[in-house]
Order: C-alpha cells, then sequence, then structure tokens
C-alpha cells in the first residue's frame, strides 16, 4: 500500500480544523520524539503531523481528510501501551486523544458513566467513588485512557470476580476511517439487534475505528475489602492450590502470584517494607463485599483450603494502611524489574487456570537452559501471566537472537496448553506473527476481512494486529 507523502499544505490543512491553534498541532521537526513509540522499546517511527484533539469533530475532520488523500493515521491515548500499538509504523499523522478528558455525564438511575476517551482510569475510580459507585475493571497502568483501555479490551486484577473492560461497555461513539461518526450500543443492558459492532471495536486496537466517548457501566460500590497473603513454600504449591479456591464458590476479587525476588526489587524500588519476605513464594487475595461477616465468611474458607494445600501461613490485611504496602508493591512489579535489566520485553499469554503451574515451571526451567534472566508474576486466578524477559549485558545481537528464540519456545508453550497469544495488552505490531502462527489461516482471514469492511484504504493504524 503506498501512502501521500505528508506535504506542509497537509499541515496547513489540519491546523485550519483547530482554528490555527499552534499550541496543539505540531509539523515534522516540532514533534517530540514521545510520539514515536509506546511503553514497547526497540520499535519507533516518528509520525508527520501531530493533532492533540479536543472534540470528535475534530477527529472526525481529520479522519475524513486522510481518507480523501491517503494519508495514514494512528490514534493514541497515553502512550503506555506494551506492543507497539500507537507507533505511526507509516508516519503520517497522530492523532493524540489525551486532551479529550471530560466526564461528561454520570446517570445513577441506569448505573452509566459517559465520557470522552482521554479520561484517565486513575480519575474514573476517584469520580464515581463519590457517589458510592465502582467501575471494577483494573489494568495496572492507571495512568492509561479508557479509550486506551477499551482498544485493547485491558483486563487487571480484579478480573477474577468482575471481568474485564469488555464487560463494562455499554455504548462507544466511534470515527470510522472515512471520517463518519457512529453511535454503538448505548444505555441498554441488553442487545440483540444484529452484528455486535460495539463488541467488534472492543480490543481492535485503533485499527477498525476511533473511540471518543464512551458509555460505561457501574455497579454499587462494595463497602469492605480485606487482602490476604499467603506464603508457600515453593511457587507450584502455590499455583496448585488456585483451582481449589475458585472452586469453591467463595470468589476472590482478584488472586495474584508473587516471588520473593520481585517483592525485593519492589522493596528497593519503593524504599518500603513488604510485610513478610521468608518465602519463595505467595499468593495474593482480595475479597470484598457489603458486611464484615460475609468477607469473613469467604476468607476464613479460603484461608482453610490454603492450609490444607501446603501454605505455611496466611496474614490478613485489613487495614488500608496494611492493604497499601502489599499492594503498592504487586503494582510497581513491573517498574522495579524495568530499573533492574538494561531492556527487557513481555510475554502475556493466558492459558487455562489448570495450566497456570505446569507453565511458569517450564519458564523456570527455560530460564536455565536460555541462560537468560527470566521473571514471572501475574493473574494466578484469570491464566494470564506477565513473564520478562531481561536483557542484561547481553549484546545487542545475541540478545535479540536469544529473545526471538525464547519468546517463540513459549508461545509455542501457551499453544499446546490451549492458550492464548495476549490476555490483556494485545498485539499490536509486536505479537502479530505470534497471533498468525496461534490461529488457523481462516481465522486471520475473517480478521482481515473484517479490517477491509471497516477501512478499504487501511490507512488506519496500519502494519497492525491481523496484517
Amino acid at each position: 500500500m503506498s501512502y501521500k507523502e505528508v506535504e506542509l499544505k497537509d499541515y496547513e490543512y489540519i491546523m485550519s480544523i483547530t482554528e490555527n491553534d499552534k499550541e496543539r498541532v505540531f509539523f515534522k521537526n516540532e514533534i517530540n520524539e514521545d510520539y514515536s513509540h509506546d511503553e514497547l522499546g526497540g520499535i519507533k517511527k516518528m509520525p508527520d503531523i501531530v493533532i492533540q484533539a479536543i472534540t470528535t469533530e475534530e477527529v472526525s475532520k481529520v479522519m475524513k481528510y486522510a481518507y480523501e488523500n491517503n494519508i495514514p493515521v494512528t490514534p493514541r491515548g497515553s502512550g503506555t501501551g506494551l506492543v507497539g500499538a500507537a507507533v505511526p509504523l507509516k508516519g503520517g499523522i497522530v492523532i493524540d486523544l489525551s486532551r479529550m478528558n471530560k466526564i461528561l455525564e454520570l446517570d445513577e438511575e441506569n448505573l452509566t458513566l459517559t465520557l470522552e476517551s482521554g479520561v484517565l482510569l486513575m480519575d474514573i475510580g476517584k469520580y464515581v467513588e463519590e457517589f458510592d459507585l465502582f467501575y471494577p475493571p483494573d489494568p495496572g497502568e492507571k495512568s492509561a485512557t479508557i479509550g486506551g483501555n477499551i482498544s485493547t479490551n485491558a483486563g487487571g486484577m480484579r478480573a477474577v470476580k468482575y471481568g474485564v473492560t469488555r464487560d463494562y461497555v455499554r455504548g462507544l461513539e466511534v470515527v470510522l476511517p472515512n471520517g463518519e461518526v457512529v453511535e454503538l450500543g448505548g444505555k441498554v443492558v441488553k442487545n440483540s439487534s444484529g452484528y455486535s459492532l460495539k463488541d467488534l471495536m472492543i480490543g481492535s486496537e485503533g485499527t477498525l475505528g476511533i473511540v471518543t466517548k464512551a458509555t460505561m457501566k457501574l455497579i454499587p460500590l462494595p463497602k469492605k475489602a480485606l487482602s490476604l497473603l499467603i506464603p508457600f513454600e515453593t511457587l507450584e504449591k502455590a499455583i496448585d492450590t488456585v483451582p481449589k479456591i475458585v472452586k469453591s464458590k467463595s470468589t476472590p476479587t482478584a488472586i495474584e502470584f508473587m516471588q520473593r525476588e520481585a517483592i525485593i526489587a519492589a522493596e528497593e524500588f519503593l524504599g518500603k517494607s513488604f510485610p513478610d519476605k521468608s518465602s519463595d513464594a505467595y499468593l495474593l487475595l482480595t475479597f470484598d463485599g457489603n458486611s464484615t461477616e460475609e468477607i469473613e465468611k469467604a476468607y476464613e474458607n479460603v484461608a482453610n483450603i490454603c492450609l490444607e494445600s501446603g501454605a505455611l501461613d496466611v496474614f490478613i490485611s485489613d487495614t488500608e494502611e496494611r492493604q497499601e504496602s502489599i499492594w503498592s508493591a504487586r503494582g510497581c512489579f513491573l517498574e522495579a524489574i524495568k530499573a533492574l535489566t538494561s531492556e527487557m520485553d513481555e510475554v502475556d499469554v493466558v492459558v487455562p487456570r489448570n495450566k497456570i503451574g505446569e507453565f511458569v515451571t517450564f519458564t523456570h526451567e527455560l530460564e536455565k537452559k536460555a541462560n537468560i534472566r527470566i521473571k514471572s508474576f501475574g493473574h494466578a486466578g484469570d491464566g494470564n501471566l506477565h513473564i520478562y524477559i531481561l536483557r542484561d549485558k547481553l549484546s545487542k545481537e545475541i540478545w535479540h537472537t536469544k529473545l526471538s528464540e525464547v519468546m517463540q519456545i513459549m508461545y509455542d508453550k501457551a499453544k499446546e496448553l490451549k492458550g492464548q497469544v495476549s490476555g490483556e495488552h494485545g498485539i499490536g505490531f509486536a505479537k502479530k506473527g505470534y497471533l498468525k502462527q496461534s490461529l488457523p489461516d481462516q481465522c486471520i482471514s475473517i480478521m482481515q476481512g473484517i479490517k477491509l469492511a471497516f477501512d478499504p484504504k487501511n490507512i488506519l493504524n496500519p502494519g497492525k494486529v491481523c496484517e
């Protein structure tokens, strides 16, 4: 596909859309290097024009112009993605939606929140809690935008009990590649009206349309919460306990696994001490509900299951301060691991819950075999594993060779265990080769057909997901 080379007159037209607001439109050398990449290292490409849009109308006009002139467009939120989905591989225009950050309506009768796509995840939680309401999805990166969460169908730690972003999207306003604006879904709870175009948009990583507004489902805020930190002698024993917990009917909000190395790294990174680091492996569970009795019954049942399955102890964190010390450590694992090495890449495979132990044990063996450091933690309750391959002092050439080999081995193992390539970070540019290997050719062809139906000129976020 050949695209139009961007010229000064294209910049001038985009400027005119904003009434010549030089604070929001940038051309060539004026563009900040941040726009060339997201949080994935190693893949960079500068755009020719950046517009920080503030209305749906602006996004629509830019897309219409780009469509008519065959200019590629890459939508972008906070740039916190981990697969290169916000990298403008073909140059062209980047539409930065982070300034479209207004909360538009809280509907307490329908329990929905309507907002622009640039609103940050952290701001949603704070805002709705004031009304005794709760937005459950809890991806780790709180500075991500809701539009980015929708575009990757982000998951997070509370997925065990509450599900993922998809489960909370009621309606979307979307700008299509030709500039037309469509409303998908709405405030209705049930909808069997034809193909679910709304659900196609969720997880499409900005390749089918640009989400400009969203109507999200809320639930009443649980009144109480506590966490259990449970040490085990080995990670295998910890993870083998998870299916028993899930089967027990005492559903925790989150079930995370972690190892001592990650905890020590987090302690150093935060400058705070963790409640316990005497063991090699831990499960971290949270329970929430509306009464102390309800939570106590659930956690006592789970605590007994863990002790019967070889847990060394059960630490109860029932104060805000104690919970904060544990969860702040868990929340910074990624940053702490990053600080320990020169470069890293991640595999966020998802496997059936009863295969987590097998997969983690496999990565430990692979670490020794490949002679490269591999660190992992993740959502034990939903099978989504975050496995980090660390470069350390390897030369660029050896790093890329080993990284490619190790990733291939891990994705092959995930496929063998009936897992999938990504649990929550998406495919973007970095993982599309692995996606093609993991799915039948018919499925990839269907995806490509969907892309063609939405974007016949292939101008919206080209080079991503299934291309």
